[in-house]
């Protein structure tokens, strides 16, 4: 059985695919942001963010062998020495205090040529916080309860206010009809 062997095939033989994924993380390195279609960016992804990982284990590494294991391991995947020595003697330090997600992926829409889904997929900031993770649903079904205490408080205040607030409206309509005639 071949279940959890599911990859981005993209329509090309293994070694086409591995030099395009090496192409296109080398640029996607080097750039920090490039177009290209939605496909293409989904399967990038993951390849790209193996590389950051390798450049984090590196740094974070106490021994110098094990780092230059993990520099070769790069260099392997992705076939450019420039780039990789970018990435891990200079970018790695954005990514230091991330754990993961370390690119974004915006669609464009469809190409005008071809109609193909295309995509910008970037490199984020290590200091981009991305979208917040949404509180529990429990903890807003108990703070709601108080608020509930408190809208009722407030409303009986304002209805209070109101018979006050009318007759101030009636006596201002008084002056303004005494001052037109």
């Amino acid at each position: 059985m071949r279940h959890g062997k599911h990859k981005h095939i993209l329509g090309v033989k293994t070694a086409h695919r591995s030099a395009l994924m090496a192409n296109l993380c080398s640029s996607l390195l080097e750039h920090g942001r490039i177009k290209t279609t939605l496909a293409k960016a989904k399967a990038l992804r993951p390849f790209a963010e193996k590389i950051i990982t390798l450049a984090k284990k590196a740094k974070n590494s106490e021994n110098p062998a094990q780092a230059l294991h993990y520099r070769r391991l790069a260099i392997a995947r992705v076939r450019n020495k420039a780039v990789i020595k970018i990435l891990f003697d200079e970018k790695v330090e954005e990514f230091l205090n991330r754990e993961g997600g370390y690119t974004r992926i915006y669609k464009l829409g469809a190409r005008r040529g071809d109609a193909a889904e295309t995509a910008i997929i970037e490199l984020i900031d290590g200091d981009d916080e991305g979208y917040q993770k949404k509180k529990s649903s429990k903890k807003k079904a108990k703070k709601a309860e108080p608020k509930k205490e408190e809208a009722k408080e407030e409303a009986s205040e304002k209805a209070a206010e109101e018979p006050e607030a009318e007759k101030e409206a009636e006596e201002v309509a008084e002056v303004a009809e005494s001052t037109e005639k």
